[in-house]
């Protein structure tokens, strides 16, 4: 690079303004960064591997006034107004009705619908068509709503206001306005309208930090710095004659990749994603940037990222499908019945010149009854017998399903108990689909930090030249000691966290304590120049922001991850004070070793190296004021101790031992190691890394990462850091209950194998005595065969050892009786192990095993993980975690759950439900999971049977009257059946109804396993209920038939008519089936009291008001209550009695099975009855030590496992040492 400027001086610019690029390009910006771009002459000196111009690579730009006066090219069209909506108004009808009637159970309604207009109706068309457009219209109403709350989030996104350059000063306009080519200043803490390329910046050297939260998850803030030759532009006039073309990648969903070049004044000069400013990302730190937009509206990449989330439906959901086909099934087939005794039956109406029914006028009638033609009437009496069935049928199950859902939701949003106050985060039901699937998990798989851990690290110990500093205990390693049965260290209070000396403040992230190195003691130490090159690699490699408050001069840190804030915070505690970051360097508060006194250096940031997962270490480049160069490097001990300096690096050995011990204790490690670069070594790197960074070839990451070789390389060790990211509070109990509960737990992590075995330690996954099977391709003989080139052997000897290592752990379960196993596994014995030959014995190994730990997973292997076990056992799977890498396995999973932590809140955006804590996942499976599945199977069951014991009613009373097709019951009473008398006790039972209190549930959580083993939705209880229903309604018809029959029901001695007895049977089906109700609840509230009697009661209101109506409206029910039920004492003995008789068959199996066959909860609830009526004596404790022994049974994991393990070896050795033969 030459001059770095790329544009020599002219006439347009005043001698100021040269002055001001005249001393810019002295400062060589290309040198201060590692993403920094600089000049290129032509663009034909590009690679030949250049892609601009070719396909996917043919967006062109024209930006500034200047550009756009010579248009060389059309300017790309489209606006940058974004909608997330469903609907709009011209389609939200006819897409909206599409999705009502896709249900078959709502397409069948409105088949009846268009035949009630038909003289086939056994009813009114009024009453055919109003309970449909009550549900579609209700279930519509509910789709509009959330979609105008999405077009109103759209509409405050589109009316932001952004400053665009028009007519030469920078204007208000709005977001949706703004076009490809406007050029936009965009201010501090505001969101970026478009995808822009950065001209420049309110900083001298034309950086700005940019925080993308909301693309990806992160807190951390990025740096971006535009081109040189753009950086100029420093004030709103000097964009008046500014002018460029872009020429860059078509829109596409890379976050992470641009490639581009501008052309000013003929000069092309390549973009790189450093220049690159992301819609919806914010500027922080910056007074302005100044912009050109690319991308508008669903061009940007954030909306090209935007895809739907997976939809995902219950299974409870997907059964209910199956139970309406089985319902249509036997309505057809009832239909089909009844339509051939009707047509036999009409054939034999003439006989001999006789007639047989009279009074249907078989000599004179239409077709429907036509004696001659008794096929033909058969057919159209199905079609009949179709829509006067159809009550077979729960039109409101859907959307009453739905609301229940959805107030269940509402509650968990509101739930104290998993509302975290630290942070002011309740719980939030993201979606109310999948409410009764949370208590039907059977895996839970997790990632383990930030979700298990805090995320928020504590700078612990560390190793310096081979001496390990730092006298913190973990709590892994007062897991180990308990293990180990060392009381000292267990018993020590684990709430005390910080060992500070009396009088001084803990600080975040520094939980360090060793009197040899603290208070400037390390001077004395005897490599006191190593101890101080290991604190200034601390606090100068890394890429963290200061803040100085100013009222209280405080410096916090704004860092990329929670390690490096860690390793800052450390280094100013322990004398290395990192205060100020500018364009050109940092500049540290240095204890001196020789005088003892603070004193200011700075060190000149050359280059740049950033962390990856690929690269996985981070280094920077410097020079110090007294003009030598270094190199400080951190990074992971796998990729740094090969890079290590074989002569210079004495106590490697010592620091490895180190880092061993600290995985050991769970901590997070870093090796830390430097060289000292020659000025002609380093002229060189950075021509080559500078030509490297200005490509745009396809290969540009393998030139830069050759580049970066040349300087990573013979490095001095200098130590090792040790960090502790800390347990949540509450996870080793919370993992307790859910794995008493009969849940299998599998932690995915990217952690080291120590380190997450270690933690499983610590959070009760793992205890002693637990056999744990390790399958790792770590071997001699795998490290040997790594160190050739031939890759095939490779990997078929990795897999061959896998197979092995699997199939011996097989062997290991079926061999054992009675043993709890681990499996642990690591990321690339991962790889060969989801293979699809060798998955099925992977999953059934770890079936065979109480707890898995997948270490060094990938966020790929994370989501194929979820995927096996979702498809592999056909069982309900959840996933939790916290960060952007989790999101796959969200999506994967049944059920998403998003910590909201450290990590940004694209967890959170993938999950249906998010929490706070880890530890909040106890009670949202165990009680609103539990509670949710109770609830909605219940409630379908229910509705099964209300509506049958309705339909067969009216299918009786057709048999009764040899299928005539005459409705038993009035048109309208039977339209408002499922919509008023009887839905909304059904609701409030979804809704409030708990058959075991929260307390219960949490005391003995394998009352939970009902969910899993959906004891409460299976086949044969859901048969039951329809065969009770059955049932009722043959109890209820002839009853009220036989009991009325011959009895005279008015003054005048007249019969029953067809009217009274459908009125009479009417009242005895809302009294049966609201009774039922109030029998099946088991937690009583004033609404569900309210909702119960106040059905009952709308029922008698309806009689009293309809009836009087004038005929024509009410026509069957005219004052059929006042006149003929109120005042004939039957009716209400009738009433009473025929409604008690219809309940026998429940309350007799009930009290069989009850007595006999208990559930669960039955248990449960007779040991909750029992303390209700002996209040001192805490119910049946010998009952309920039964149950609790039995809650906790089945399981090996978790804090009550260890405890039963240390027990049972304490009580065996007491039986040993008795001689018993066995311990009973």
């Amino acid at each position: 690079m030459a001059d770095g400027g790329g544009r020599g001086d002219d006439g347009h610019l005043n001698p100021t303004r040269r002055r001001r690029r005249s001393r810019r390009r002295t400062m060589r910006l290309s040198r201060l960064y590692s993403f920094a771009c600089g000049r290129r002459p032509n663009v034909a000196d590009d690679d030949p591997g250049s892609r601009i111009g070719g396909p996917g690579f043919s967006r062109v730009v024209n930006a500034g006034a200047l550009a756009l006066q010579q248009q060389p090219q059309p300017q790309p069209t489209g606006s940058n107004s974004i909608s997330t909506t469903k609907y709009n108004v011209a389609t939200f009808l006819p897409k909206s009705l599409f999705e009502q009637f896709r249900r078959v159970a709502n397409f069948y309604f409105l088949i009846a619908a268009c035949l009630a207009y038909t003289s086939l109706a056994p009813y009114s068309s009024a009453t055919a068509v109003a309970p449909l457009v009550i549900v579609i219209s209700a279930t519509m109403v509910k789709e509009a709503i959330e979609d105008w709350r999405r077009n109103q989030q759209d509409n405050e996104v589109n009316n932001r206001r952004a400053k665009v350059f028009q007519d030469g000063a920078f204007c208000d306009a709005k977001w949706k306005d703004l076009r490809v080519g406007d050029i936009v200043k965009v201010e501090k803490d505001d969101f970026f309208p478009a995808d822009l390329v950065l001209l420049t910046s309110s900083y001298e050297d034309a950086i700005c930090y940019v925080e993308t939260m909301n693309l990806d998850g992160e807190t951390n803030l990025k740096l971006k710095q535009s081109l040189e030759v753009t950086s100029t532009l420093q004030d709103d006039e000097s964009f008046s004659a500014f002018g460029a073309v872009i020429r860059c990648e078509d829109p596409n969903a890379l976050l992470y990749s641009f490639v581009g070049n501008i052309e000013i004044e003929d000069q092309q000069y390549p973009l790189s994603p450093q220049q690159l400013l992301l819609r919806d990302s914010k500027l922080r730190n910056t007074e302005f940037v100044y912009g050109v937009v690319i991308f508008t509206g669903h061009d940007t990449k954030v909306m090209q990222n935007a895809m739907k989330v997976p939809s995902k439906r219950s299974n409870i959901e997907k059964k209910m499908d199956w139970i309406i086909y089985l319902l249509l099934s036997s309505l057809v087939l009832i239909s089909f019945i009844g339509s051939i005794f009707f047509g036999i039956a009409t054939r034999d109406d003439m006989q001999d010149g006789r007639m047989k029914r009279w009074y249907l006028r078989p000599d004179d009638t239409t077709i429907y009854f036509d004696p001659n033609k008794p096929a033909i009437s058969a057919v159209l009496h199905f079609l009949t017998a179709m829509m006067l069935y159809g009550y077979f049928i729960p039109i409101s199950l859907y959307i009453s399903i739905e609301i229940v859902k959805l107030l269940q939701a509402l509650f968990i949003n509101h739930d104290i108990h998993m509302y975290h106050e630290e942070t002011d985060t309740p719980a939030h039901a993201r979606t109310s689909n999948l409410n009764e699937e949370l208590g039907q998990v059977d895996t839970i798989l997790t990632d383990k930090t930030g979700t298990l851990t805090c995320n928020s690290m504590e700078f612990i110990k560390c190793s310096i030249a081979g001496t390990a500093y730092g006298r913190g205990i973990t709590e892994v390693e007062r897991a180990m000691a308990k293990r180990n049965g060392s009381p000292l260290i267990a018993d020590m209070d684990s709430g005390i966290e910080h060992f500070q000396p009396k009088g001084k403040i803990a600080v975040k992230g520094f939980n360090f304590t060793d009197e040899r190195v603290m208070n400037g003691n390390w001077v004395n130490q005897p490599h006191s120049n190593v101890i101080e090159m290991f604190f200034r690699l601390l606090a100068v490699c890394h890429t963290c922001i200061p803040e100085v408050d100013e009222e209280s001069g405080k410096i916090s840190y704004e860092a990329e991850s929670p390690d490096e804030a860690a390793f800052v915070v450390a280094a100013r505690e322990l004398g290395f004070t990192f205060y100020q970051r500018t364009q050109t360097g940092v500049y540290l508060h240095e204890l001196d070793p020789l005088s003892g006194e603070q004193v200011d250096r700075s060190y000149r940031i050359l280059h740049v190296l950033e962390f990856n997962s690929a690269r996985k270490r981070m280094s920077v480049i410097v020079k110090d004021d007294e003009g030598k160069t270094f190199l400080f490097s951190k990074g992971a001990d796998s990729v740094m101790f090969e890079r290590l300096s074989s002569s210079e690096s004495a106590y490697r050995q010592v620091t490895q031992q180190h880092i061993n011990e600290y995985a050991d204790a769970g901590l997070r490690t870093l090796v830390l190691a430097y060289r000292e670069l020659e000025e002609d070594e380093y002229t060189y790197f950075d021509w080559k890394f500078t030509a490297a960074k200005n490509s745009v070839s396809a290969d540009r990451d393998e030139k830069i990462e050759e580049a970066a070789d040349l300087l990573e390389k013979d490095l001095i060790l200098l130590g090792a850091t040790a960090v502790e990211d800390k347990l949540q509070k509450g996870v080793p109990e919370c993992i307790d209950k859910l794995a008493q509960a009969g849940i299998k737990i599998w932690v995915l992590t990217g952690d080291k194998m120590e380190t997450a075995i270690n933690i499983g330690y610590a959070c009760s996954l793992l205890r002693q005595g637990m056999k744990q099977i390790t399958i790792t391709l770590e071997t001699a003989d795998i490290i040997v065969l790594e160190k050739g080139s031939d890759k095939a052997a490779i990997t078929e000897a990795s897999k061959d050892n896998v197979v092995r290592q699997i199939n011996e752990g097989m062997k290991l379960i079926n061999a054992s009786v009675g043993e709890t196993f681990a499996l642990i596994i690591d990321g690339k014995s991962l790889t060969y192990a989801l293979e699809d030959d060798t998955k099925d014995i992977f999953l059934d190994l770890a079936i065979g095993c109480g707890s898995i730990i997948c270490c060094r997973s990938s966020p790929k292997q994370k989501a194929l993980v979820t995927r096996l076990v979702k498809s592999g056992t056909g069982k309900i799977t959840l996933a939790i975690g916290d960060g952007a890498n989790d999101v796959g396995m969200i999506q994967e999973a049944d059920i998403g759950v998003g910590i909201s932590g450290a990590e940004g809140m694209q967890a959170v955006m993938a999950s249906d439900v998010s929490i706070a804590q880890f530890r909040f996942l106890e009670r949202l499976l165990l009680v609103h999971g539990h509670w949710c599945y109770s609830r909605i199977s219940s409630m379908i069951c229910y509705f099964l049977y209300k509506n049958i014991t309705f339909g067969v009613t009216m299918f009786l009373y057709e048999a009764y009257t040899s299928f005539s097709g005459q409705a038993f019951y009035n048109d309208w009473a039977m339209a408002l059946y499922n919509v008023f008398f009887t839905s909304l006790p059904v609701i409030a039972m979804g809704v409030f109804d708990q058959d075991v209190s929260a307390r219960f549930c949490l005391k003995y959580p394998m009352l939970y396993q009902e969910g899993p083993q959906n004891l409460l939705f299976r086949w044969p209880r859901i048969l039951g209920w329809m065969l009770y229903g059955v049932a009722s309604a043959v109890i209820i018809f002839f009853l009220s038939a036989a009991s009325l029959q011959h009895q005279a029901f008015r003054r005048s001695g007249e019969v029953i008519d067809f009217a009274t007895l459908g009125a009479t049977a009417y009242t005895c089906v809302v009294w049966a089936v609201n009774a039922q109700m109030a029998i099946t609840v088991s937690y009583f509230t004033l609404i569900q009291h309210i909702c119960i009697w106040g059905g009952i009661a709308l029922w008698y209101l309806f009689l009293v008001v309809f009836g009087a109506i004038t005929p024509t409206i009410s026509t069957t029910y005219f004052m059929v209550f006042v006149d003929a039920l109120s005042g004939a004492p039957s009716y209400w003995v009738v009433t009473l009695l025929v409604s008690a008789a219809a309940l026998i068959p429940y309350f007799t199996y009930a009290a069989i099975k009850r007595w006999f066959f208990p559930d669960y909860h039955n248990k449960i609830q007779w040991l909750r009855h029992r303390e209700r009526g002996q209040p001192d004596s805490n119910g049946d404790p010998e009952f309920g030590q039964v149950l609790r022994q039995f809650s906790v049974r089945s399981t090996g994991v978790g804090v009550s496992a260890r405890r039963d393990a240390v027990e049972l070896v304490r009580l065996n050795s007491k039986v040993y040492h008795a001689d018993s033969p066995q311990l009973s």
